[in-house]
């Protein structure tokens, strides 16, 4: 799966315990309501973070994990993570300034020169 939008937060990484780390992306949809999407990046995927700034335009390659835990009490819950695995910028659109300037309308069209006023006009409306 993948998710693409524009970086809203790059947290600072964590170390959870001595073997284990994770470094935290937070991705902005772009669509009529955008959505603001937590990936988490483990082990040595947390290195991929470290050359993307906030509001660069990426698509981040997920896998969705989801673990049940049993609490002292004996009630069942169930956890959801978002768990990043590649993150690559998108291309960006070409500048303005490298495109051919709009032709004019005056250029566009050339006037009418060959107008009779005495031939009826046959048009349907």
């Amino acid at each position: 799966m993948e998710v693409t939008g524009k970086i809203k937060v790059v947290n600072p990484e964590q170390q959870v315990s001595a073997s284990f780390r994770k470094r935290e992306v937070v991705v902005t949809t772009e669509e009529q309501y955008p959505q603001h999407i937590l990936i988490e990046f483990t082990q040595d995927k947390c290195d991929l973070l470290s050359n993307y700034n906030i509001g660069e335009a990426v698509k981040v390659s997920i896998n969705l994990r989801g673990r049940e835990w049993v609490n002292p009490q004996g009630e069942t819950r169930y956890f959801n993570s978002i768990q990043g695995w590649r993150i690559e910028r998108l291309a960006t659109e070409a500048p303005a300034a490298q495109m051919p300037p709009p032709m004019p309308a005056a250029q566009a069209f050339a006037p009418a020169t060959n107008l009779n006023e005495d031939e009826p006009d046959d048009l349907p409306f």
